[in-house]
């Protein structure tokens, strides 16, 4: 049998580097809207989403939300919304993300409690679905499809 390697190249997936932290997390450096940054891999969020104290920091344009998030030990979270933002992670690349974005606060001390640093984001079920991911735990490699 080949390599998934192999096999994903030719189906024209684009390989990025994970790292698995102190915690166990898959974390992935990924830009939006051209500003880098560190963001932890997560199947089960719906959708990508940026602490609310990085909005300057990826130029984020956003407004209300009336959604509440949930998750990672809290709930009943306010959030706010942007869209029309650009996301890179290697080379793949999509044009319009929305983001949602709250305080991560708590997931960040939850990190740094177990000696891990703090993130930027979360990249969400929403853009491992777009890219029609494949994650290689073997090799901690994301593969996402090529877009046309």
């Amino acid at each position: 049998m080949g390599s998934l390697k192999k096999y994903l190249k030719k189906k024209k997936y684009i390989a990025i580097p994970l790292t698995l932290t102190a915690t166990q997390h898959l974390e992935v450096n990924a830009s939006i809207n051209g500003v880098s940054g560190r963001f932890i891999l997560d199947t089960g969020a719906s959708n990508s989403c940026v602490g609310l104290d990085k909005i300057a920091n990826f130029h984020l344009v956003s407004k209300e939300s009336e959604v509440k998030a949930a998750g990672a030990g809290a709930s009943n979270m306010e959030t706010q919304l942007s869209t029309k933002n650009a996301l890179t992670l290697g080379d793949w690349k999509q044009k319009k993300l929305k983001i949602i974005l709250f305080n991560l606060e708590h997931i960040n001390e939850a990190l740094t409690s177990h000696e891990a640093l703090p993130v930027d984001g979360i990249i969400g079920a929403d853009v491992l679905q777009k890219g029609k991911a494949v994650i290689d735990y073997r090799t901690t490699t994301l593969y996402l499809k090529k877009k046309k």
